[in-house]
């Protein structure tokens, strides 16, 4: 005897002469109607249509998808290219917003995709695959727009900020690094364990005087070190190859000094790259002076890197997503961070009270990169000098 496909109809209230009869026609060639009502779970989206198109007000926009309403439908329509799908006759495609909305939600909370499948009434599927398809969309199609190598004119806008900020010359940005929370993965889960025991992988950023990133590169395990990273990123290969910084050298104290960054002490010291000196050793007063400078513009990253994780908290708790996407997902929250910073959307410091509940600590790393590049060496004690000038002002 022939077997029929199973299927329940529970809900159909039919009886068992309408279900064999239902059941032929599923089998049959003629089922397209039946097939759609089987296959398409009845769900709600009067919250996304009715609620928050209609009545959210500017805060719960803020609040519910960290930018307002006007910057949200800007992305929107800079995601459509990548993001929007036609309708099929099996069903209606879900609409470009409510897409990008389900993403949003996503990487502002970190909530269970179960959750955002209530809230917006669709699947579970259907959710992770627009977090995914949303994601490489922002890194696509806005890491151009938001997220690149300043222009010459910008690298000179950005030094002289530095300058009146923090008296720093010829600085036009700050390199550092933060750890995302991260499920143990299956394989080489031991590699991905950082100094505070937990699962990690690493973002390594660089900001300028605003805190708006630059450049970054994510997906190293947790147990790198800092200088490791450095080394094996673009920026290191842009930056050896002297193709990262125009050729715009200043001179002070007798010495040429070029655009660089400042770091901490766990990357190498580099012309192009600055750090504090070691505090294993007895310093001069000009040596503190320098240290001292240096770790006022260097807060900026570490501000930064707060406000990040307290506007998309998928960010600060353990990320479930696989691997190949996570580094995915922090690229586009850095993107959206410049997105928002620079279309100037309110940040709420209440965001920031979650940090104080952080279940995953940053790992201090001790270590110290001890290359020595006298070139380096000269620059930073030519600073160091200079900033000893302006202290005895």
């Amino acid at each position: 005897m022939q077997s029929f496909p199973r299927y329940s109809f529970a809900c159909c209230g039919t009886s068992r002469q309408e279900l064999a009869v239902m059941m032929v026609m599923a089998h049959g060639n003629s089922s397209t109607n039946c097939r759609k009502r089987i296959w398409c779970k009845p769900r709600s989206s009067d919250w996304w249509e009715r609620v928050v198109l209609d009545e959210f007000q500017p805060n719960d926009w803020l609040e519910n998808f960290r930018m307002s309403k006007e910057t949200f439908f800007h992305v929107c329509n800079k995601l459509k290219p990548m993001v929007s799908r036609r309708n099929t006759h099996l069903r209606p495609a879900l609409p470009l917003e409510k897409r990008v909305a389900v993403a949003f939600w996503r990487l502002a909370t970190n909530v269970e995709y179960r959750t955002i499948s209530h809230l917006f009434g669709i699947g579970r599927s259907t959710v992770c695959k627009c977090v995914r398809e949303v994601c490489h969309a922002i890194v696509t199609l806005l890491k151009p727009l938001y997220l690149s190598l300043p222009s010459n004119d910008g690298f000179e806008m950005t030094a002289q900020r530095f300058v009146r900020k923090w008296n720093f010359p010829q600085c036009v940005g700050v390199i550092d690094s933060c750890h995302i929370p991260i499920s143990a993965p299956p394989q080489y889960h031991r590699d991905f364990l950082n100094g505070k025991g937990w699962h990690s992988v690493v973002l390594q950023g660089v900001v300028d005087d605003t805190g708006k990133f630059w450049d970054v590169c994510t997906g190293s395990s947790g147990s790198s070190l800092d200088a490791k990273i450095l080394r094996n990123s673009d920026l290191w290969t842009t930056a050896t190859e002297r193709r990262l910084f125009p050729d715009c050298s200043k001179n002070i104290i007798g010495t040429p000094v070029n655009y660089l960054l400042i770091g901490s002490s766990s990357y190498p010291l580099q012309e192009w790259l600055l750090k504090p000196y070691s505090e294993m050793e007895a310093l001069t007063p000009h040596q503190l002076v320098f240290n001292y400078t240096l770790s006022q513009a260097h807060a900026i990253i570490e501000d930064t890197f707060r406000r990040l994780k307290a506007r998309w908290q998928c960010l600060l708790k353990r990320n479930d997503c696989s691997l190949e996407l996570i580094p995915t997902m922090i690229t586009a929250c850095c993107i959206l961070h410049n997105v928002c910073e620079k279309h100037n959307d309110g940040f709420n410091s209440e965001w920031l009270g979650v940090l104080g509940q952080e279940e995953f600590p940053q790992p201090n790393q001790m270590v110290s990169d001890r290359t020595v590049d006298s070139q380096a060496e000269e620059i930073r004690e030519a600073l160091s000098v200079y900033f000893m000038g302006l202290q005895e002002r």
